[in-house]
């Protein structure tokens, strides 16, 4: 929403919002674009009347925005339709769908083809230092949009990516998730299929996973490039063991091709990544040697193993990770950075629908093994037991200032921190940093 804020008030319009827990860096991101933001969501908030509300998938019937927003008429639509409708018609729609690295992936397309003059439009879940902004509508043709699978809003239960008709259309991976809204795996590939349906037999889609196969085997229209596997026409191979230098593999052109890349993010999921954003990329008019040339100067992302800072020999990072698949590739592309002498100490808020619904619960232990130390926030009113599904060796605390406190024994010089969220972690990363510094030199 924040990104379709700064494409709207670069459009033109003025523009305001609501919202509850605004944090950095998305209140950052508003407030340099000059979009106030009024805290939560009361009828007054929409007095004066405006033009058009534009709604989150955030907000239910219950809701005193909502409702006075029904209640008086107002003309209103959701996201997604309002950024088909406003930005997207005419332009070549570059979806980036998929489980994981969505936000990666977009940011990827979206500054190789910066960097190669395309002068794209974009619309990021994410930010990334190099973009500047997570909303742009841009002058070139080429448009980059994450592309989501939940639900559009309270009026439209649809994936939000039907709204966007893609040309070409990135399926990065496949998995189940937002077990809110979809009763299983079969459900949300039904949405994928829905979503190949509306590409062009003249586009492409980049397919990054055997997972996205059952998807496309329900009928597929338009070409497809397979990333990363066997046999596929993008491939890469790893040069040191953090994925920080490789080589892509090209064999669907005249002649293969071995392209060198160095770059500062790590993890096989970023390699695949990679390769997906390249395929990408080059559907939209950029050589391939270009593009790959590009991801050198790519800043990467923020709160993907981003550092919050470092005190007294103790590094803490920032990181997204939320469901089981991405924890193990946050956890284990660290462990490959961290040197041998220092420990990797993972914490965790389990915080998405999903996750508090216990449906990883199974797989959220053995998605933390590479780690050195556990430690996890306990929120209370699961129905299933977050120490048993860690194990024995898991410190699990029922606040955050408790678990900042156990942090701050635990830690010692050499040590990696690793705070994993899909939210601010009521300030943990700061907070830690600040205790820390107060206490000393472990």
């Amino acid at each position: 929403m924040a990104a379709l804020a700064c494409i709207a008030r670069e459009l033109g319009h003025e523009v305001t919002g609501s919202d509850t827990g605004l944090y950095p860096p998305t209140s950052t991101v508003l407030e340099t674009a000059g979009i106030p933001v009024r805290k939560g969501y009361r009828a007054e908030h929409l007095e004066p009347a405006p033009d058009r509300v534009v709604v989150g998938n955030a907000l239910t019937r219950g809701n005193p925005a909502v409702e006075h927003m029904l209640d008086a008429g107002l003309d209103y639509e959701s996201g997604p339709a309002w950024l088909a409708r406003h930005a997207l018609l005419g332009r070549h729609v570059i979806a980036i769908a998929g489980t994981h690295g969505k936000t990666t992936v977009s940011a990827l397309v979206a500054w190789i083809l910066e960097r190669a003059g395309k002068s794209p439009g974009w619309l990021i879940g994410g930010m990334a230092p190099g973009l500047g902004t997570p909303g742009r509508l841009g002058s070139g043709l080429p448009f980059v949009v994450e592309a989501d699978e939940y639900d559009t809003a309270f009026f439209d239960k649809r994936s939000k990516f039907v709204h966007y008709r893609p040309r070409t259309l990135v399926i990065n991976n496949l998995e189940y998730d937002h077990a809110d809204i979809f009763d299983d795996l079969a459900a949300i590939e039904r949405q994928f299929h829905h979503l190949v349906r509306t590409v062009p037999g003249s586009g492409c889609i980049v397919a990054g996973g055997p997972e996205v196969e059952r998807v496309l085997a329900m009928e597929c229209w338009t070409p497809v490039v397979r990333t990363g596997g066997a046999g596929a026409a993008l491939a890469a191979r790893t040069l040191v063991a953090d994925g920080s230098r490789f080589e892509v593999l090209a064999t669907d052109e005249d002649s293969d091709r071995r392209i060198e890349v160095e770059w500062k993010l790590a993890g096989a999921h970023n390699l695949r990544n990679a390769l997906a954003a390249l395929a990408a990329a080059r559907a939209a008019g950029v050589d391939l040697a270009d593009g790959a040339a590009s991801l050198g100067e790519f800043e990467g992302i923020a709160r993907r193993l981003e550092v919050a800072g470092t005190v007294h020999g103790v590094t803490v990072y920032d990181d997204f990770a939320h469901h089981p698949t991405a924890i193990r590739a946050t956890v284990d592309a660290l462990r490959a950075r961290v040197p041998d002498t220092g420990r990797l100490v993972a914490v965790l808020e389990p915080r998405s629908n999903t996750m508090r619904r216990g449906v990883h619960r199974d797989t959220l232990g053995p998605s933390l093994a590479g780690a050195d130390e556990v430690l996890a926030l306990d929120p209370g009113g699961l129905d299933w037991s977050l120490p048993e599904a860690l194990g024995p060796r898991a410190r699990v605390r029922p606040d955050v200032e408790s678990l900042i406190g156990e942090l701050a024994r635990l830690a010692r010089p050499g040590d990696h921190v690793l705070v994993m969220s899909n939210g601010s972690f009521d300030g943990l990363h700061p907070r830690l940093l600040a205790r820390l510094a107060e206490e000393g030199a472990p």
